[in-house]
């Protein structure tokens, strides 16, 4: 099962709240606000402010706050802050594959891996947060994707 880390999703939600403020926000205000554990929401702040994706503040008035608006951070750059590079398979962009030599699906996986890619870089924070997610996946779609248009002879 393809499935997101749960500190990754924990991200997204910080990140969408983090957004919504104007002003420096700590992560017990954070944590208070979303409901995510506050030792979990410090982790993931520590990290994304590694990463370029929020900015920290420190002194009394100290805190977190987005180092590029939520229109600007797509969803892939969380999961590679968070989780590192998005690969489904150990091939994936040259890896070490054990069975490389007797698989015979040799490269296909860079493309399956590359369009989920592009996917999750296409899908902003702000389209999470305003509910357009699907409006920014339907440019991507194609004939032979689900809800894609239909071919016509």
């Amino acid at each position: 099962m393809l499935k997101l880390s749960k500190l990754t999703d924990y991200a997204v939600v910080a990140l969408v709240r983090l957004g919504q403020k104007d002003e420096v926000t700590t992560s017990p205000v954070l944590s208070r606000s979303t409901g995510i554990p506050e030792p979990t929401v410090a982790k993931v702040l520590k990290i994304l402010a590694t990463q370029g994706i929020v900015t920290s503040q420190r002194g009394a008035r100290g805190g977190y706050r987005l180092a590029h608006p939520l229109e600007e951070i797509s969803i892939a750059a969380v999961i590679q802050a968070i989780d590192g590079p998005i690969s489904l398979t150990t091939c994936v962009d040259g890896g070490d594959c054990d069975a490389r030599s007797t698989c015979g699906l040799g490269g296909q996986w860079d493309m399956v891996n590359a369009a989920i890619r592009s996917a999750l870089s296409a899908i902003t924070l702000a389209d999470m947060k305003n509910h357009t997610v699907i409006d920014r996946l339907d440019g991507l779609r194609t004939p032979s994707m689900p809800g894609g248009p239909a071919a016509t002879a």
